[in-house]
């Protein structure tokens, strides 16, 4: 079982935006090489990093408001949101390590269950 989520537009600000921890966001187009190469990567990201990050795809094509909205200018782009916000974006595909290298920066320390249980 997949823990990857499908972001859309429209919900965009309650799935993401209003998620409690840090939320991966891979930004694609299923014409962009690159793009379909990084697949296998983030599925591998959203089942071993369940708990720790939220991960989701966004097609930028179906809804490129989201794109135009953050500035996403080439994809693939991963963007990670926490607290309402962009607050880390890699552009391009650097290879399996760098997307998790990427990733582990911007994921809930391993063990940690909430935000709250970090502080506590």
């Amino acid at each position: 079982m997949s823990n990857l989520r499908k972001f859309e537009e429209a919900t965009f600000d309650q799935d993401v935006l209003r998620a409690e921890g840090p939320v991966l966001v891979d930004l694609y187009a299923d014409w962009c090489g690159p793009c379909k190469m990084m697949g296998p990567v983030i599925n591998e990201i959203a089942a071993s990093y369940a708990g720790r990050i939220t991960v989701g795809k966004l097609d930028v094509d179906a809804d490129d408001g989201i794109a135009v909205r953050y500035g996403v200018m080439g994809i693939p782009t991963l963007g990670v949101f926490a607290d309402g916000k962009l607050v880390d974006r890699l552009v391009g595909y650097p290879g399996p390590s760098g997307v998790r290298e990427f990733v582990e920066r911007n994921a809930k320390p391993a063990g940690v269950a909430s935000a709250r249980d970090a502080v506590h």
